[in-house]
């Protein structure tokens, strides 16, 4: 099979873009890939462009070949630019290879050792602000199904945190642990805010809570002070959305970084390279959950994984989503009971429909991280669950 043409797509997500690649063969056969990366959307299109001409009379179910081909070429390697658009294509094709086979990616991979996965819950807590919101809607998670829920209650603090900004984050962990009250476990998530005196303080404050893990708490760049946290807490931390190939992920495991590892498919360079990572995190036995808040091709690719991953632990699953995510995409996947079955159709298991993406065309959003407006994710009385089934 040869390329006949690559298009991408944007489409508002509202709290960002998705970003999507559509490889179309001379065969009529067609694949979809995600790269989405938030608030660089036009950016990352041009390096999805950018990389057509090194598909242009390549057989295309020689994924390996033509990956380390455009890795090796790109010249400056890595980063999230490079990385998210190689991940795009390679699942695209992927996805091209199980259509022409007839049989799921997972059967390309080794085969299936599950049919579901347990999830855990973001998006839940979409408008909340107060300690007795967030409880509210931690409750209604649950009844949908969630066992495990991840939000981040650290508002606008960067770098420190105040006592004030601590006292405000500790009454929203406690407010959520009394609403589930072991129905579920808590992950918190800190978006790499603190300095390394900060996040200790939060990781040790946030022991009496047994929470499953805390999330990327340290300022990106210094592994070396992942290791001292590691060492100063009972507390599990994670780590991973914003480190790119198996390259990046040695560091971690050399020095003992994680108790859990957060590549994500869409931007970690793809299935392949996903699944490398997760063997390498089977080495040193440290659970692999992967990074996975973006859209729907990406979400039906991390599901493969997920399927023929030994030691892939959760799902993460956006539990709302804007209302026309189930209008720009048909996904095979099912959340029920807090557990995402695994679909058996040919490919990734996703379509998406072009004419419904034109419908919701690119626009602006900033990053809200760090300006207390994080949990303001989701249209105004418009969100709709993505789980099914769920009661």
């Amino acid at each position: 099979m040869r390329l006949r043409s690559l298009t991408t797509y944007i489409c508002d997500a509202y709290r960002t873009n998705w970003v999507f690649v559509k490889l179309e063969t001379d065969e009529g056969i067609d694949g979809w890939g995600e790269a989405t990366l938030e608030y660089r959307e036009h950016t990352v299109e041009a390096a999805l462009l950018a990389l057509e001409n090194g598909l242009a009379g390549r057989e295309l179910g020689d994924i390996q070949g033509w990956w380390q081909d455009a890795y090796r070429d790109a010249y400056w390697r890595g980063g999230p630019v490079l990385t998210s658009a190689l991940s795009a294509i390679e699942m695209a094709l992927w996805d091209i290879k199980g259509k022409a086979l007839g049989v799921p990616v997972y059967e390309l991979l080794g085969g299936r050792l599950r049919s579901s996965v347990e999830c855990y819950a973001n998006g839940w807590f979409a408008g909340a602000r107060r300690p007795e919101e967030f409880a509210e809607k931690a409750r209604e998670a649950v009844e949908w199904g969630y066992r495990a829920l991840k939000w981040d209650p650290f508002g606008s603090a960067f770098r420190t945190l105040s006592r004030s900004e601590s006292r405000a984050a500790l009454a929203a962990v406690a407010a959520v642990a009394e609403a589930v009250d072991g129905a579920a476990d808590i992950i918190v998530e800190a978006h790499g805010r603190f300095e390394l005196p900060a996040a200790v303080q939060v990781a040790r404050a946030l022991e009496q809570y047994g929470v499953l893990w805390l999330e990327e708490p340290l300022i990106p760049g210094n592994l070396a002070n992942y290791s001292a946290l590691k060492a100063r807490t009972a507390t599990p931390i994670s780590l991973g959305e914003r480190l790119y190939t198996r390259w990046d992920f040695r560091e971690v495991f050399d020095r003992g970084c994680a108790d859990v590892v957060q590549p994500d498919v869409s931007h970690a360079g793809g299935i392949w390279e996903a699944r490398t990572i997760a063997s390498l995190a089977e080495l040193w036995q440290v659970s692999f959950a992967p990074h996975n808040p973006s859209g729907p091709v990406a979400n039906a690719a991390t599901l493969q994984l997920a399927a023929c991953t030994p030691n892939f632990t959760y799902l993460e699953t956006m539990a709302t989503d804007v209302p026309w995510r189930a209008e720009i995409a048909s996904e095979g996947a099912v959340v029920t009971g807090g557990l995402a079955q695994i679909p058996d159709e040919p490919g990734l298991g996703v379509r998406v429909d072009p004419d419904a993406v034109a419908r919701y065309p690119y626009v602006r959003h900033d990053l809200r991280h760090y300006t207390g407006a994080l949990t303001e994710i989701r249209p105004d009385a418009e969100m709709t669950l993505h789980v099914k089934e769920s009661r």
